[in-house]
């Protein structure tokens, strides 16, 4: 056995030793990195973890703000624009001269678009990508909370005190998510990606179920072509903040180009990336314009226009506890799963930045396998270790301090999707196909640009009135009643 500083560590005997072992690359790609090993179903996985958050549960509340008609033609339509733009970010992945590689979004954009471009593009996706997590972090809490207040009613009675802290799970869940983050990268990331999409479309067709279940029972509310209508208790300027809202959450409710190329980085060579992804952009977001459908619809039949903004609590605390609880738990479970799909493009940025800047250096680029016998083992580094765990505490400390973050993060959400989403994707490839001005195809672009700019616009003033509803409010370390 060597030192510290020496190649390997090993002891023979594993029955009762640890065994340490710098790790070695067997099988490279024609990058000379780990060979990839995705496909279409791990791609579609992480797209769909990615994609169904919990906010697919406020469906039902913004299509009561548009009603039948605008509503599902605004989940058809963004659908649409989604896979277009996604499909011709996949066209992007690889150089068309070189065949070389790029292995993040960012990385696209400068190398398309120049330097100031991909400022501005990793400035915007950084922020958008921590705020996630951050969001998550307090949604978990929220639904957590929600199953102990949830039993607690059911224990005690309806009129008993049930006032429960989300503290301690925003605590808990970031203990768990710091040895999360120690999963090297989106390639050993698949299995989690897949059970965080399996729990995804078990609380949405929970939800769809129950509100199925009440239209079906005659217990359905009132539903309108136009939506909640504008008299007692809503005036018209009102109406029309909830209709920008409402469009604001269904587009950013398809929003996953901000790690689309980091996805794509995962598949394996052959067939060719940008074909598998583009199958994967079509099985993920046709499964998830489904779910949308359904769980805005029928939720909206549910309750019609007194729809509430999260499908679940408009079942109450109570019956069926046991099947709202189940929802909760798969909600949690989601989030677990995004959570490290969001960070984990951020944590490989500032572990890129380093190994480029200490090449050398063994604690930023060695790489020591743990574990008791050759077949229970875990690759530890020591940047990883130290950097992704300030980072989730980091974000744990905000999430406690700001319980009202998700209204920050609707403000990201917004001035994120157009450029990540929309403009990126686009002039990318105007960019690649020399697409000249004012010609017809260059004018079609530009109106799916235009219309996305306006409804990012409109959603950020919605979201800033809601920032500012909250701020009025706000307490630190508040227990919810």
């Amino acid at each position: 056995m060597q030192g510290f500083g020496g190649e390997i560590f090993q002891v023979e005997s594993c029955e009762s030793a640890l065994e340490i072992q710098k790790v070695g690359n067997a099988e490279v790609d024609d990058d000379g990195k780990p060979r990839r090993t995705g496909n279409l179903w791990t791609a579609s996985a992480h797209i769909i973890t990615a994609i169904i958050g919990s906010g697919v549960l406020s469906l039902a509340w913004g299509v009561a703000q548009l009603g039948w008609i605008a509503g599902v033609a605004t989940l058809v339509i963004f659908s649409g624009i989604t896979l277009y733009t996604s499909s011709l970010l996949a066209d992007s992945y690889r150089s068309p001269v070189t065949g070389k590689r790029n292995y993040t979004y960012k990385e696209v954009v400068r190398n398309n678009l120049g330097r100031a471009m991909y400022l501005a593009c990793a400035t915007v996706q950084y922020a958008n990508l921590s705020g996630m997590v951050i969001g998550y972090t307090i949604t978990a809490s929220i639904s957590m909370a929600a199953i102990q207040k949830s039993d607690c009613f059911h224990a005690r009675g309806r009129q008993a005190p049930c006032a429960v802290s989300h503290n301690p799970y925003m605590i808990g869940l970031g203990i768990l998510e710091i040895f999360l983050s120690q999963i090297p990268n989106f390639h050993k990331l698949s299995m989690l990606s897949v059970v965080a999409a399996i729990m995804s479309f078990a609380y949405s067709s929970i939800g769809v179920g129950l509100a199925l279940a009440k239209v079906v029972s005659g217990q359905g509310g009132r539903t309108t072509l136009t939506g909640v209508e504008v008299g007692i208790g809503l005036s018209a300027a009102e109406k029309t903040w909830r209709m920008f809202r409402a469009f604001g959450d269904i587009a950013f409710a398809y929003t996953y180009s901000q790690i689309l190329v980091e996805i794509q980085d995962t598949l394996k060579a052959t067939p060719p990336e940008n074909q598998v992804m583009k199958k994967a952009n079509v099985v993920a977001v046709s499964t998830t314009t489904a779910f949308y459908l359904m769980c805005g619809c029928f939720g909206y039949a549910a309750f019609g226009n007194s729809a509430p903004g999260n499908l679940l609590t408009g079942f109450g605390f109570y019956e069926p506890f046991w099947l709202v609880d189940l929802a909760n738990c798969c909600i949690v479970l989601h989030l677990v799963g995004a959570y490290q799909v969001f960070a984990q493009p951020v944590f490989s940025a500032v572990e890129s930045w380093a190994k480029r800047k200490w090449p050398k250096s063994n604690f930023v680029n060695a790489e020591y396998s743990i574990g008791f016998c050759r077949s229970q083992r875990l690759s530890v580094n020591f940047l990883r270790l130290i950097w992704r765990s300030s980072f989730v505490i980091l974000a744990t400390v905000v999430a406690l301090v700001m319980p009202f973050f998700n209204d920050i993060l609707a403000f990201l959400g917004a001035m994120g999707y157009w450029p990540l989403t929309v403009y990126f994707p686009i002039e990318i490839y105007i960019a690649k196909n020399k697409i000249r001005r004012w010609s017809r195809r260059w004018l079609g672009l530009q109106l799916i640009n235009a219309v996305c700019l306006l409804v990012a616009v409109a959603a950020a003033c919605g979201s800033i009135q809601g920032l500012n509803k909250a701020l009025k409010t706000y307490k630190p370390f508040e227990v919810k009643e």
